[in-house]
């Protein structure tokens, strides 16, 4: 594994430590789901660097699935990686703060996004392998 693909690894490792620590936290939601998509979005680009194809800067999970896809054994639930990625892009604007269509994540729901991050993150950290 080259050392740019164990860097994005490495910070999205963080990313779930972070959740970790916070996923009980019912006022953290937003913030827990969003270093949920941080860390599939880094999962992904390891991929993409340990495969030496360029890694584009953004922060869209679909289009970098698509970028991925070819590389991946099993499919992925696009439904929550949907919802991932429209939760992290309406969080970077002021009056929509991690929200989802009905408002801010329930603790249940920033449990599911971190299930589903833990999951991306040990697949793709397999596929480098």
């Amino acid at each position: 594994m080259n050392e740019s693909a164990k860097a994005w690894l490495s910070s999205a490792k963080m990313d779930l430590e972070n959740i970790r620590l916070i996923i009980d936290n019912k006022f953290l939601t937003p913030i827990s789901c969003f270093h949920s998509q941080q860390c599939i979005e880094k999962s992904m680009k390891a991929l993409l660097e340990a495969k030496n194809a360029h890694v584009p800067k953004t922060h869209d999970l679909l289009k970098l699935y698509a970028m991925i896809i070819d590389h991946m054994k099993i499919d992925i639930d696009l439904i929550i990686l949907q919802k991932i990625n429209d939760l992290y892009i309406d969080s970077r604007y002021p009056g929509n703060l991690g929200l989802l269509p009905d408002g801010k994540p329930e603790v249940a729901e920033a449990k599911e996004f971190y299930e589903f991050a833990l999951q991306i993150n040990s697949i793709l950290t397999d596929e480098i392998k």
